[in-house]
């Protein structure tokens, strides 16, 4: 379905890239995909190839009020480390590169139709539509280095990127990590707004 919808540019492993994101920008250099594991004590999240096999995975710490999540590659290579920042007025996540490269992404919370989320440190822009679930990822040019879907309905929240710019590869899996995360965050908290709204 993704392949064919301009509206949801999620793709599976295996199928071409969506044709609204091949129309916009052209045909991406490749494609990574997530999964993440359900009843797990640790919010675990596998990056796989177009061929099913996992290249990156990201671990978080168990009950962790920062939301600690290392990245590596499969054969165990540190990537990146990523933290919640709390007492803070936005969303706000600390991404350090294992080359000592650190950045911020940083969000308004509570913005349900547009997004853009800053990328402080690079100069990049993660511009989303959450009705849509796609995320387009630009630098510091606004060109275009990634696009993001989900998948609607996954039980394992699935996504998809499409990689335009394979320099930045580990810098855009640590996003995609932090971005899902920052997702979570605003579904958990917008829940505990609407219970406490339904019980007053």
């Amino acid at each position: 379905m993704g392949v064919f919808s301009k509206i949801h540019r999620f793709h599976e492993a295996g199928e071409d890239a969506n044709v609204n994101n091949v129309e916009n920008f052209g045909v991406p250099a490749y494609s990574l995909f997530t999964t993440t594991k359900i009843l797990s004590l640790h919010h675990h999240i596998d990056v796989t190839d177009s061929n099913e096999n996992v290249v990156y995975q990201a671990e978080s710490k168990f009950f962790s009020l920062h939301d600690k999540t290392d990245i590596s590659t499969v054969s165990g290579e540190h990537i990146a480390h990523m933290e919640r920042k709390i007492l803070t007025l936005h969303q706000r996540h600390s991404i350090t590169m294992a080359d000592g490269k650190a950045f911020e992404l940083s969000n308004e919370l509570f913005h349900f139709i547009k997004d853009i989320t800053n990328i402080e440190g690079l100069g990049w822009q993660l511009r989303g539509n959450l009705l849509g679930l796609n995320f387009e990822l630009y630098d510091e040019n606004d060109s275009i280095i990634a696009v993001i879907g989900q998948k609607m309905l996954s039980v394992h929240d699935k996504w998809c990127i499409d990689i335009y710019k394979k320099q930045h590869e580990q810098i855009v899996v640590a996003i995609l990590i932090t971005l899902q995360h920052m997702i979570k965050d605003r579904q958990a908290a917008s829940s505990a707004s609407s219970s406490s709204s339904s019980g007053n």
